[in-house]
C-alpha cells in the first residue's frame, strides 16, 4: 500500500491538504497452465515523484489464445513505462497516453508478427486528476459515493455489432449479443493497423472517496458489477482486493482465466 500526501497555500480556504492515494493489487493464475497477466506502476512508493510525475498504474492482460500472450503483455508494459518517463507533463496528456497505446502496439507487433497481443488499460494521476486510455475487454470502474461507474468500453465483436446497428437505426442491441464470436476483440494491442483507442478527452478531477479499479478480464469477466461494488465499498484497498478473490473462487469457474486487479482509493 502507498500513500501520498501534502498541502499548498490557499490564500482564501486557507492550507489545502492534497489528495492521499492507498494502492493494492490482486493477481492469481485461475485455472490457466500459466500467468500471462502484467501490471506495472510507478511511483507509487515515492512522495516526491508522485507528486512531481504522477502516479502510473496499468494493467495488460496477454492473449493467451494466441501467440506469446505473457511476451506480449510484457512487451507492453516495458514500452508504457518509457513513454511515462518521457511524458511532457505540461502537454496534452490525454493525447500522449493515447500515442503511448499505439506506440506499445506497434513495438508488439514488431515483437510476435502480429499474431499475439494483449489488452491495455493505462491510468496517470497527475495534479489530482485521472488520464486513462483502453485497448481490448479490460475493465476500468469508479466507485463514487454509492455507485459504480464504468469509464471504458470494450473493443468486442458485440460492442461492433451493436454499434453498426445503431448507426443504420436499428436500436435492438441483442443481434450482437446473439453473435457466436460476440466476445471476440476488434483490437488490442499488437495487432496488425490497431485503430481505435479508447481514451479520455479530458482529466477526470478525482475527490476523497474515489475508488479506481482497473482488472483484466478474469476479475470483471467473473464477478458482476454489484459484486464488485460490494468489494469497494470496503475501507482498506487490500480489503477490496480480498473480497474480489473470494468472489472469483465463489464463482468456481471450470476454466477461471488469469485474473490482475489495481486498486487505488482517493484519501486526504
Amino acid at each position: 500500500m502507498a500513500e501520498y500526501q501534502g498541502t499548498v497555500n490557499n490564500t482564501n480556504a486557507g492550507p489545502y491538504r492534497r489528495l492521499s492515494y492507498q494502492i493494492a493489487n490482486l493477481q492469481g493464475v485461475g485455472q490457466r497452465a500459466r500467468q500471462e497477466d502484467s501490471f506495472t506502476l510507478a511511483n507509487a512508493f515515492d512522495v516526491k515523484a508522485m507528486k512531481r510525475d504522477g502516479l502510473l498504474f496499468v494493467v495488460c492482460d496477454g492473449m493467451g489464445g494466441m501467440k506469446d500472450g505473457k511476451e506480449a503483455s510484457e512487451a507492453a508494459i516495458a514500452s508504457i513505462r518509457q513513454s511515462f518517463a518521457n511524458l511532457n507533463r505540461q502537454g496534452d496528456i490525454a493525447e500522449q497516453i493515447k500515442e503511448a497505446l499505439f506506440q506499445a502496439s506497434d513495438k508488439v507487433e514488431a515483437l510476435i508478427g502480429g499474431v499475439g497481443g494483449s489488452t491495455a488499460i493505462l491510468s496517470i494521476i497527475y495534479d489530482e486528476k485521472l488520464y486513462y486510455a483502453s485497448v481490448g475487454d479490460s475493465y476500468y470502474y469508479l466507485k463514487r459515493g454509492d455507485d459504480i461507474y464504468r469509464l471504458n468500453r470494450e473493443h468486442n465483436m458485440c460492442n461492433q455489432i451493436c454499434m453498426e446497428c445503431l448507426r443504420e437505426g436499428n436500436m435492438d442491441p441483442s443481434e450482437g449479443r446473439a453473435d457466436a464470436e460476440a466476445t471476440a476483440l476488434t483490437q488490442f494491442i499488437g495487432m496488425v493497423g490497431l485503430e481505435d483507442i479508447d481514451c479520455s478527452v479530458r482529466p477526470l478531477p478525482l475527490k476523497e472517496g474515489d475508488v479506481l479499479l482497473a482488472c483484466s478480464d478474469g476479475v470483471g469477466g467473473t464477478i458482476d458489477e454489484n459484486e464488485v461494488l460490494a468489494a469497494l465499498r470496503l475501507d482498506d484497498p487490500q480489503d477490496m482486493c480480498a473480497a474480489m478473490e473470494q468472489g472469483i473462487i465463489n464463482h468456481g469457474k471450470v476454466n477461471q482465466d488469469n485474473y490482475t486487479a489495481i486498486v487505488v482509493k482517493c484519501v486526504k
